[in-house]
């Protein structure tokens, strides 16, 4: 995915993002950083197509989507698999019933329903929770179904908002490490966060947003740039 000098203006004339660019390559794990309003859901929200941009350009699996009409996409959407810091399960629907609307929604076959949802289940570690209902499962049991679902119908790009926003730190680790065995089969993962531990720990690409703007993007980096902080970090 790529972001092409993007300038966000809400009709409100809130500046959203200013002249931003960023390249995420096939099969990295990224995470964008920042305080609250700096821009990090403005760029989910661009990239699902629920915003359009001001000027510049974002494409993502080879899609330029300022040119996506609204017809085609529901077609882009299935590109990318997206996690809620709020889950968003359907509360009427057992944990298998969430996975498998998710293909139901793609017009997958009865058949292929059948096959996959039990494997994305046991990759969440959530088999034998199968026919419970979301009211009945932990935040991280939760969370887990609403990965299963975001990836029941194989997307390239992963993209997670806050996911581990209303769990404990050690729940919120355990999330964090089933993303970044996602992350090794193949799937680029990016995490919109301001979870300093949860980032320190992982050593990861970091792209910090302030302002709207990007003023650092570092590998294997921390929630804050330790020679701008005169940190030490081992």
């Amino acid at each position: 995915m790529e972001f092409i000098n993007v300038t966000k203006v809400y009709p409100n004339g809130t500046i959203a993002l200013r002249g931003l660019d960023l390249f995420i390559g096939r099969g990295e794990f990224v995470f964008i950083v920042g305080l609250s309003g700096a821009g990090k859901t403005t760029m989910v929200k661009l990239l699902l197509k629920e915003e359009d941009v001001t000027e510049g350009a974002v494409i993502l699996n080879g899609a330029r989507l300022s040119e996506v009409s609204l017809r085609e996409t529901p077609y882009i959407r299935r590109g990318v698999g997206i996690v809620f810091q709020d889950f968003r399960l359907l509360p009427r629907k057992t944990v298998y019933e969430n996975v498998a609307f998710a293909m139901e929604i793609a017009a997958a076959s009865p058949r292929e329903i059948r096959r996959r949802v039990p494997a994305a289940l046991l990759m969440v570690g959530l088999t034998r929770k199968a026919d419970v209902y979301p009211a009945e499962l932990s935040g991280g049991e939760q969370q887990r179904v609403a990965l299963a679902r975001a990836l029941i119908n194989d997307p390239p790009v992963l993209i997670a908002d806050e996911p581990t926003g209303n769990l404990d730190p050690g729940t919120s680790m355990d999330i964090m490490n089933l993303l970044e065995e996602i992350n090794g089969r193949g799937t680029t993962v990016i995490v919109a966060t301001h979870e300093r531990a949860v980032v320190d720990q992982m050593r990861k690409r970091v792209v910090e947003i302030q302002g709207g703007a990007i003023v650092r993007d570092q590998r294997e980096g921390l929630y804050e740039d330790e020679a701008a902080h005169g940190k030490l970090y081992f």
